[in-house]
C-alpha cells in the first residue's frame, strides 16, 4: 500500500528485478544485524562485498567505466530500499558510487579508471570523498587543505572530518587547493603521511564508519590529480549532486519502514476494545504520512526521468533532497509518537532511523543550503554571499 499512485507501473521489468534484489539483501543479511551494529556502532564489511555481488556499485555508469548501464530510476530505487534498511548502508553505496566512482568516470585519465573503478566495483577497495574540513562545511571552497608541486610530483597537507569510510577506506578522493585552484586527488590511504582516525561518539549513523583524515608532506604522483578537475569546486559540487539524488531516493525508503511499521503496531494494538487504527485521528496522522510519500516518490520518479534525459539541474536536485529530508524526519518522529512507548525501542527501528535522518537531513548540504540554492534558480539572485 505504500505505491499508493501505483508508480511501479512505470518501472521497466530490469528496474522491478534490481529492487527486489535489493530488498532481499536488506531483509535477508541488513535487517537481522542492524540493530546490533548500530547499538554496537559496527560496520559490517561483509555487506560492502554483498553489495558488489549484486551489482550496485557503479550500477548507473556506462559498461566501459565499468558499470551496469542501469538507469537512474534503478539506481533511486535501489538506495530507496537499502534506506529503509539503515540509511548508513545507503551511505556505503552511495559513497562508493556517486562520490567515488562517478568522479573517476567523470573526470579521470583512462589510466585512473582502468587501476581503480574495477577495484571499487567489486568492493575489492573501498573508497571515501574528503571534501569537508574543520572549519569548511557549507563552504567548501574556503578548505585549508593545500597541494602543492614539487620534484615533479604532489605534496598534500590538510585534514578533512565527517568523512564516510575515512577511518576504513582504502581510497580517498581529496579536494584540495592549488596554485591553479581547487582540485580532486586520488589518495591511496596506505600513502605515508596519511593519518586515518575514527570519530566516536556518534548518537547517529552508528551502523556507519565516520572519521577524519590528515595528511602531512604526503608525496603524490603527478597523475594522482583527476585530469577534468580543472573546473575546480564546480567540480567537487556536480559530484555532491549525484549524491544528493540518491539521498532524495534513498529517504523515501526509511518514511516507507516507519509507515509499514506504524500501520501494523496500530491494527494489531488495541485500546478501549477497539484497533487503535480504526479510530479518526489515528486515521488522519497515517493518511498525511502516506501522502507524503507518494507525493516525494513522484518527485522522485520526475527526478529521475530527467536525469535519464540529461535534462536535470542541480537545483532541482537540492529541491528533492530539501523535501525528501524534511518529510522523512517529520515522519519518523510522528510514528516515534504513534507508537507510545514501544517508539524508543530498538526493535522497532524508529528512533534508528529517526536519529539516522537527523544526519541526512544536514549532510550533502543543509536544509537551509538547498532552500538558498532554489531560490537563487528561482529568482536569479545568490544570497549566500551579501
Amino acid at each position: 500500500m505504500t505505491d499508493f499512485f501505483n508508480l511501479n507501473m512505470q518501472f521497466t521489468e530490469e528496474e522491478k528485478l534490481i529492487q527486489q534484489a535489493t530488498a532481499a539483501f536488506v531483509k535477508n543479511s541488513v535487517m537481522p544485524e542492524i540493530q546490533q551494529a548500530y547499538e554496537k556502532a559496527e560496520f559490517r564489511r561483509e555487506w560492502i562485498t554483498q553489495m558488489a555481488d549484486l551489482g550496485l556499485f557503479g550500477m548507473s555508469l556506462k559498461p566501459e567505466d565499468y558499470g551496469q548501464g542501469a538507469s537512474n530510476v534503478a539506481y533511486g530505487l535501489v538506495c530507496q530500499e537499502l534506506e529503509r534498511g539503515d540509511s548508513g548502508i545507503r551511505s556505503s553505496a552511495s559513497v562508493q558510487s556517486s562520490l567515488v566512482m562517478w568522479p573517476i568516470a567523470q573526470y579521470g585519465s583512462i589510466e585512473q579508471k582502468e587501476q581503480w573503478l574495477p577495484l571499487l566495483a567489486k568492493g575489492d577497495c573501498l573508497g571515501c570523498f574528503g571534501l569537508t574540513e574543520p572549519d569548511s562545511g557549507s563552504d567548501p571552497s574556503s578548505m585549508k587543505t593545500f597541494a602543492k608541486q614539487s620534484s615533479g610530483q604532489w605534496v598534500l597537507n590538510g585534514s578533512k572530518m565527517w568523512i564516510t569510510h575515512g577511518d576504513i577506506a582504502d581510497l580517498a578522493l581529496v579536494w584540495a587547493n592549488t596554485e591553479g585552484g581547487i582540485r580532486g586527488f586520488l589518495v591511496p590511504c596506505k600513502t605515508k603521511g596519511v593519518v586515518q582516525k575514527e570519530m566516536k561518539n556518534k548518537l547517529s549513523m552508528r551502523a556507519s564508519h565516520t572519521g577524519e583524515l590528515y595528511f602531512d608532506d604526503v608525496k603524490l604522483p603527478f597523475e594522482a590529480m583527476l585530469p577534468g578537475t580543472s573546473k575546480g569546486i564546480s567540480a567537487a559540487l556536480s559530484c555532491l549532486t549525484q549524491a544528493r539524488y540518491g539521498i532524495a531516493w534513498g529517504v523515501v525508503g526509511a518514511m516507507i519502514y516507519c509507515y509499514e511499521q506504524a500501520l501494523d503496531y496500530l491494527s494489531e494494538r488495541h485500546q478501549f476494545g477497539e484497533p487503535l487504527s480504526k479510530y479518526q485521528l489515528i486515521q488522519y496522522e497515517l493518511v498525511d504520512i502516506l501522502n507524503e510519500i507518494t507525493k516525494t516518490q513522484c518527485l522522485n520518479y520526475q527526478l529521475a526521468k530527467l536525469k535519464d534525459n540529461n535534462l536535470l539541474d542541480y537545483s532541482m536536485v537540492s529541491m528533492a533532497k530539501m523535501n525528501a529530508c524534511r518529510e522523512a524526519l517529520k515522519i519518523a518522529r510522528k510514528v516515534r509518537n504513534l507508537l507510545g512507548a514501544n517508539g524508543i525501542m530498538a526493535e522497532y527501528g524508529i528512533m534508528r532511523h529517526m536519529n539516522n535522518l537527523e544526519s541526512v537531513f544536514t549532510y550533502e548540504g543543509t536544509d537551509n543550503i538547498h532552500h538558498l540554492i532554489v531560490g537563487q534558480a528561482i529568482t536569479g539572485y545568490q544570497s549566500f554571499k551579501q
